[in-house]
């Protein structure tokens, strides 16, 4: 039985924007290339385009040899994990092409292997030239319009090259970097840290494992100045909140306000920090200096006792963030929720790693907002705003 590698690359440039693909099928014995596919796709995202590189290489090796077993190579992590079963695949624009592309040949003649950027050259220059020559085609295209927009110094200065991106974009697309006008309302995510318990102003971790505690003083005042500014702006539609009592009774003070009710979700809780419950950060160092070093460092590592990793946070967050996009598409929702929750609502969305956890400052109160749209696209729009306490 004959044996292919198929490595598939796509882009976007814009994402949403001009995008292509790029596929070759190899002899995993020889290492001769037997075929290419390239294709430009007009406006499409980057996860888009990667499935119809992956589609595209497939079939190619299957026109070769129908009877044969393929080992597909890809740096798209996203691809490589819900082809091989590992992640779900919730998105609308991407579930056909998985599953027409598990149709390509039985699911026990696939293999899938995620590889660096740099070990994919070749579909990556395929890809890569397909888009350069859809977007010179459509450019083309829109130069013999009298009514084409003209282009920007801005465009001019980003190079040749750069300035037909845009242009393509702004002709298929109404604006560069930006998806079709018809996609609706995005699902717009109010993000609102529960105001002061005792242990906030010591800084003491508080997670879902602990003692639970309420607001202060401090912080039911907060929750006022909240609900009045929310008030005023008058664009929240729903309150979501996590099950914790400081946060059902941050949103519970907002929900009388904006005569809305609060519905309960238990994917917004908090991290469970474990044997570090209560205590401060030099405490927890004091006591567990190895778990908590290794915390810092990776984010599988859990903090001591029954605690909640970072990782597991994330895949808590990205099912909540779905499944609450889904329920509530088109709206604006106020989620009541915590630090951890909210930090990692912002990296999921902007694709930073585990470690810019760390790096975000998010005060009691504050106001966080996140746009999710029907392509599948996040647009972060405000973090950490406190301007409503002052």
């Amino acid at each position: 039985m004959r044996e292919f590698i198929v490595e598939a690359d796509g882009g976007s440039r814009g994402n949403p924007g001009p995008a292509g693909y790029g596929a070759v099928v190899s002899d995993a014995v020889t290492g001769e290339t037997l075929a290419e596919a390239s294709e430009y796709l007009g406006v499409v995202t980057n996860n888009v385009a990667e499935y119809r590189g992956l589609l595209a290489g497939l079939r190619a090796a299957h026109e070769l040899d129908p009877t044969a077993t393929v080992h597909v190579r890809m740096d798209s992590k996203l691809v490589v994990e819900q082809m091989s079963g590992r992640w779900k695949i919730k998105h609308p624009d991407m579930k056909p092409l998985a599953l027409e592309a598990g149709r390509v040949f039985p699911a026990d003649r696939v293999t899938y292997e995620w590889i660096p950027r740099e070990r994919n050259k070749h579909a990556d220059r395929l890809a890569n030239e397909a888009m350069d020559a859809g977007v010179a085609s459509v450019a083309s295209s829109a130069g013999t319009d009298s009514g084409a927009a003209p282009v920007s110094s801005a465009d001019a200065g980003a190079g040749a090259g750069a300035g037909a991106d845009v242009r393509a974009a702004r002709s298929v697309a109404g604006s560069p970097g930006w998806g079709p006008a018809d996609m609706g309302a995005p699902a717009t995510f109010v993000l609102l840290r529960h105001g002061e318990t005792p242990l906030t102003p010591q800084k003491r971790f508080s997670g879902s494992g602990g003692s639970d505690p309420s607001l202060s003083d401090v912080g039911r005042e907060q929750a006022e100045r909240v609900a009045a500014a929310l008030a005023r702006r008058g664009t929240i539609q729903d309150i979501v909140a996590s099950p914790l009592a400081r946060t059902r009774e941050t949103a519970g003070i907002v929900a009388a306000r904006l005569g809305l009710e609060v519905t309960v979700e238990d994917g917004l809780r908090e991290t469970d920090f474990g044997a570090w419950e209560g205590l401060t950060f030099g405490e927890a160092r004091e006591r567990y200096p190895d778990d908590l070093d290794a915390w810092l460092a990776d984010p599988t590592a859990r903090p001591t006792g029954a605690g909640e990793s970072f990782a597991e946070t994330a895949e808590r967050i990205a099912v909540t963030r779905d499944k609450l996009v889904a329920a509530y598409a088109g709206r604006t929702v106020l989620l009541v929720t915590h630090v951890t929750p909210i930090k990692t609502f912002v990296r999921l969305a902007l694709g930073a790693p585990p470690e810019s956890l760390f790096r975000m400052e998010l005060s009691a109160a504050s106001l966080s907002a996140i746009a999710y749209y029907a392509d599948g696209n996040a647009s972060v729009r405000l973090l950490n705003d406190t301007s409503h306490l002052r």
